[in-house]
Formats: structure tokens, sequence, C-alpha cells
């Protein structure tokens, strides 16, 4: 299970400080799917890399009782001057495989070819997300860390992807990311919803996407929250007992 509990993130913006959530806490169990929902800039891939253990909190702290993958969509999970091939041997010793194995099972699903001789810093984003699902694949996890990466590519591998995931791996825990709430809607069972420094978390995939959407379409005709508007959003009541606070 992950344990997070007061989780906060601030940084400085010009100068001066700025929350991207504070007192976050909740719980994953093994086979949970957690979406995170948020505008561009709320703090949805900065959770990501918290929990990731990318960056670290400035307050609160994430206890993993499983393991967990790199945040997929981070382009810093591999050495760019090293190529495909080298970084899955350095992978295959940090995770203590077999590296034949290992790069054959990533090959297969990658179908980088003779990419993988070449650094990765000469790959483009969709061949990056293919060796980064391709390791992900190869080397097993309880949880797996998504920041919109799922999207990257082709059809072809698009559907490779969720099929191996989602449809393989049913049985692992998922923290998502991501703009397409069809995609989470069909992936998830439950969500936070982060904006202008608060987080929301809420046991019910429905809900979520609802009051993000809520939140989306009034920054479009308003362009930000009044505090009445957060106010309906983020209360300290619970909006509903059984979809409020807990997952």
């Amino acid at each position: 299970m992950l344990r997070v509990n007061g989780l906060t993130k601030r940084y400085l913006l010009n100068g001066r400080p700025r929350t991207l959530f504070s007192d976050l806490s909740f719980e994953l169990p093994r086979d949970g799917r957690l979406a995170l929902l948020g505008r561009n800039g709320q703090g949805k891939s900065t959770l990501i890399k918290l929990l990731g253990g990318v960056i670290g909190p400035t307050a609160g702290d994430i206890r993993w009782g499983m393991t967990c993958s790199w945040p997929l969509g981070f382009g810093g999970a591999f050495q760019g001057g090293m190529t495909g091939l080298d970084n899955i041997r350095f992978l295959a010793r940090i995770y203590q495989r077999d590296e034949g194995p290992l790069i054959r099972r990533v090959d297969d699903f990658a179908e980088l070819g003779e990419a993988l001789t070449m650094p990765v810093k000469y790959y483009s984003a969709g061949m990056r997300a293919r060796l980064a699902f391709g390791l992900s694949i190869a080397i097993e996890f309880d949880c797996y860390l998504i920041d919109e990466v799922i999207s990257v590519g082709d059809a072809l591998f698009h559907e490779k992807s969720e099929r191996e995931l989602f449809e393989h791996r049913r049985d692992r825990a998922f923290v998502i990311a991501s703009h397409d709430l069809g995609f989470l809607k069909r992936h998830c069972n439950g969500g936070i919803v982060i904006d202008r420094g608060k987080a929301k978390l809420f046991n019910n995939i429905d809900l979520a996407i609802d009051i993000y959407a809520s939140i989306w379409d009034h920054s479009h005709s308003t362009e930000t929250l009044s505090s009445q508007d957060a106010n309906l959003y983020y209360s300290d009541e619970p909006l509903d007992a059984d979809n409020v606070k807990s997952f």
C-alpha cells in the first residue's frame, strides 16, 4: 500500500512563494487506480514526481509498501548520452535483472530496432515513450506512475500500451495524470482534483471528473475562480461522506 501523509509542495516563483498543494493525505491499495486532475500548471506532474522520488516534498511524507515505477513520461529517467541499450543495461544492474532477457523484452515491446544503439538524447518524444514503456513492461512493478505518456505514439502503440498495462496488469495499482477524461473514467476508480493550491481526494471517479469539469468551465468563463467558487469546490465540509476524503 502507498501511504501519503500531510504532503505539501511549495516553491519560489519570481521570488514569491507558491503553494501547489498542502496537507494532502491518502492511501492507495495495491489494486487502486487513482486519477490526478487539474489544469496545466496546477501540480499534477509535480505530484507524480514526488511519488516517484524524483523531487522531495516541502513537508509531509510518502511511504511505499509496494514497488513503484519511475514516472513514465519523465525524461530524467534516462541518461541522454548513453544509448538505449546502455540505459537498459544500467537499469538491469540497478534492479538486479539479467540484461539479456531484459533487452529482448524491451526490444520486442518498444520495436526501436537499430535506434537502441543511438544515444537517447537523439530520441524523439515518441521513441523515449516506447523505451520507457518497454522497460516498465519488462521490469514488473506493483504500482505504475503515468504522466500523459500513454497518449504518445501512433494508434497501434497506444492500443498495445493500454492492453499491456490495464488488461495484463489489472491487479496492479496506478496513479495517472491526464487531461483525457474518457481515458481516466475507463481506467480509474478515484481521483484527486488539484486547483489553485488546494487538492481534494474523491473515491468516486465520476464525481472527481464532474468537479474538475466545473472548475474548467469556470476558468474559461471567468479566468480565475472567485473565493466563493473555491469554497464551493474545496469546503472543509465533505460533499458526501461516501465520496470524499477516502479512497
